[in-house]
């Protein structure tokens, strides 16, 4: 990915031609090389690193003014730190693979108008006294830098995680094949937000079509074309996400029987389907197959010419099942009246934040958020904005 960055974005294209060994990793840029002076007055080469803005494939003013660095601290040519450069010290990771010491501060009054004065200004900065102690101490050294191709399911670079410094959180993501089993208006959602983590597979499941009522509680806008088409929604959603990435697997089925056993190889399964006898079905297929899911619900009621109800995310895993059954938490009933989870008002709203607390779980369980009430059942309650949370061990 970073050989055609480089070569369409003008900074970068300067950068390499000037002689600087620069290679784009994780969606930053990194400087190979840059020759600096240590505590003890000796001569070394450290690295810097910087986020990167882009709009596609090519660079754009850079966001910030600092930039992070690897190695040791950086001294002037008597041994004394940079105090003036260095904003903070201390070791992280902004990306999968790449570990900083320190973060530099050093900003122009009218900032940096791209990647190529960002970067040559803190590597002067550093260079200048190693300079005094070694004539020869130079970051331009024409040497290509170690460039291994990325392989990413996304169609471009991830900057929004390397901007945010999360790449090592990021990485517990990646590799895994889920699963969405329904994409009305809590399943879309869910594919929203699934699609913009590194997961390597998103299987759809849904035998439905996606018509005029579909486009008012789904993500995004579709278009009058999108809906005279009818196409099916796992086709449909399937082909929206492979413009921004690689993996989304269309299934134009309903989940039944016949077709259950095509879900053992998930490692994760969101179920977002409104008919118990299917849910039933597909729950216990899922339990039969050591798969761990999330079961989602939502049941909105009309009183005094408003609207309230519940929401609701059930998690059910290989090794905490019980809960599910001995307390009732998702309807599996056949025939059993309409009941809070039943009811088929769909508002987009609430099928985003029902779709955003049943991911925001599965990260939990990923270990990407810190998870301390290890809650298996939660209800958000409308009229009175609680969120409860049960079945903790």
């Amino acid at each position: 990915m970073s050989p055609q960055l480089i070569s369409r974005s003008p900074d970068l294209r300067r950068l390499q031609d000037e002689g600087y060994g620069i290679e784009v990793r994780s969606g930053l840029l990194l400087m190979h090389h840059v020759p600096y002076v240590d505590a003890q007055r000796t001569v070394r080469y450290g690295v810097l690193v910087s986020e990167m803005s882009l709009a596609g494939d090519v660079t754009v003013v850079p966001s910030t003014h600092v930039v992070m660095f690897i190695g040791a601290e950086p001294c002037d040519h008597l041994g004394q730190p940079l105090e003036a450069l260095i904003n903070s010290r201390g070791r992280q990771s902004p990306a999968p693979g790449v570990e900083v010491d320190f973060v530099f501060s050093s900003k122009p009054a009218s900032g940096y108008p791209d990647y190529y004065a960002k970067m040559t200004t803190y590597a002067a900065i550093l260079t200048s006294p190693a300079q005094q102690l070694d004539p020869e101490a130079t970051a331009v050294t024409y040497r290509v830098a170690d460039d291994p191709a990325e392989e990413s399911v996304f169609r471009y670079t991830d900057t929004a995680s390397s901007r945010a410094g999360i790449g090592a959180a990021t990485r517990r993501l990646q590799n895994l094949r889920v699963a969405i089993v329904g994409l009305g208006g809590t399943g879309s959602y869910i594919l929203d937000l699934v699609a913009k983590t590194p997961v390597a597979q998103i299987h759809l499941y849904d035998g439905d079509k996606f018509l005029q009522h579909n486009a008012f509680r789904s993500p995004g806008a579709a278009s009058r074309d999108d809906l005279e088409a009818a196409l099916n929604k796992a086709e449909h959603f399937a082909a929206v996400y492979d413009r921004m990435r690689r993996g989304v697997v269309a299934h134009p089925v309903y989940v039944d029987e016949t077709n259950i056993e095509t879900l053992r190889t998930a490692d994760f399964v969101f179920l977002c389907v409104d008919d118990n006898a299917a849910r039933r079905r597909i729950v216990e297929g899922l339990e039969r197959y050591q798969v761990a899911f999330i079961d989602v619900g939502m049941g909105v009621y009309e009183t005094g010419g408003q609207l309230s109800g519940l929401v609701r995310v059930t998690t059910s895993t290989s090794t905490r099942r019980r809960h599910v059954h001995d307390h009732q938490r998702i309807p599996l009933a056949d025939g059993a009246a309409p009941n809070d989870y039943q009811r088929n008002i769909q508002i987009a709203d609430l099928n985003s934040l029902n779709a955003t607390l049943a991911v925001i779980r599965w990260k939990k369980l990923c270990g990407f958020y810190l998870d301390l009430e290890q809650e298996f059942h939660s209800v958000y309650q409308i009229d009175g904005n609680v969120l409860t949370n049960e079945d903790a061990p």
